[in-house]
C-alpha cells in the first residue's frame, strides 16, 4: 500500500526555501526545518532525506522557481544595454525592499557559506553561475550588435564583470547596504562599458 503524504510536499519546500535562504545551510537545524515546514522529523527524512538532502532539492528549487526565470527573460530581450539596466534596478529592489529584503540571494549566500566546500552543492553553484553569465553575456552580444558598448569592450569578460557584480549586489544588501549607494555603484559599472 503506497505511503501517503499528510503534508503539501511543495508547500513544505517552499517554506524551507525560505529558511535556508534566510538562515543558510549551516545555522539551520533540522529543528528549525521542522518549526518552519510544520512537518514532523520522519516524515521529513522520509520525504527528503538528510538535511542535506533537503537543502540540495531547496536550493534547486530555488534557482528554477527565482533565478531561472530572471536569466530567461535577460537572454530574451532585445535591448541589450536597457536590459542589464533593468536587470541591476530590480535586483537591487528586491534585495533592498519588500519581504525579503536584506536577505540576499541564496545562491550567493551559499558562495560564501561552509555549504560551498559540498562537491554536490558546489556543482550546484557553478551551474547558476554560468547560467547567470551566459545570460550577461547573451545580452552584452545584443548591446554589442546595437552599438551600445564601449569600442574595445569584450562582451566574455564584460559577462564575468556583471555576474561578479550581481554577487556583489546580493552579498552587500544582505549586509543592509543601502540602495542608493548600490545602484551608484551599478551605474559606475555599466558606464564603464556602455556608450
Amino acid at each position: 500500500m503506497p505511503d501517503i503524504k499528510h503534508f503539501d510536499p511543495d508547500a513544505a519546500l517552499d517554506r524551507a526555501v525560505q529558511l535556508f535562504w534566510r538562515q543558510g545551510m549551516a545555522s539551520t537545524g533540522i529543528q528549525d526545518v521542522v518549526t518552519a515546514t510544520g512537518v514532523n522529523r520522519s516524515s521529513l527524512y522520509a520525504t527528503f532525506g538528510s538535511k542535506r538532502e533537503l537543502y540540495l532539492t531547496v536550493l534547486r528549487r530555488y534557482l528554477e522557481n527565482r533565478s531561472q526565470p530572471v536569466f530567461r527573460r535577460l537572454i530574451e530581450d532585445e535591448r541589450g544595454m536597457p536590459a542589464i539596466t533593468e536587470f541591476f534596478a530590480e535586483l537591487i529592489e528586491a534585495r533592498c525592499s519588500g519581504k525579503y529584503a536584506q536577505w540576499g540571494c541564496m545562491v550567493s549566500n551559499a558562495h560564501a557559506g561552509t555549504e560551498n566546500t559540498d562537491p554536490e552543492i558546489r556543482t550546484v553553484l557553478e551551474q547558476h553561475h554560468q547560467r547567470l553569465r551566459d545570460a550577461m553575456h547573451a545580452a552584452l552580444v545584443r548591446a554589442d550588435a546595437h552599438r551600445q558598448l564601449t569600442p574595445g569592450t569584450d562582451p566574455d569578460s564584460a559577462a564575468d564583470l556583471l555576474a561578479l557584480l550581481a554577487y556583489g549586489v546580493n552579498l552587500r544588501s544582505r549586509a543592509g547596504a543601502d540602495a542608493r549607494a548600490l545602484h551608484r555603484t551599478v551605474a559606475t559599472a555599466l558606464n564603464s562599458i556602455a556608450m
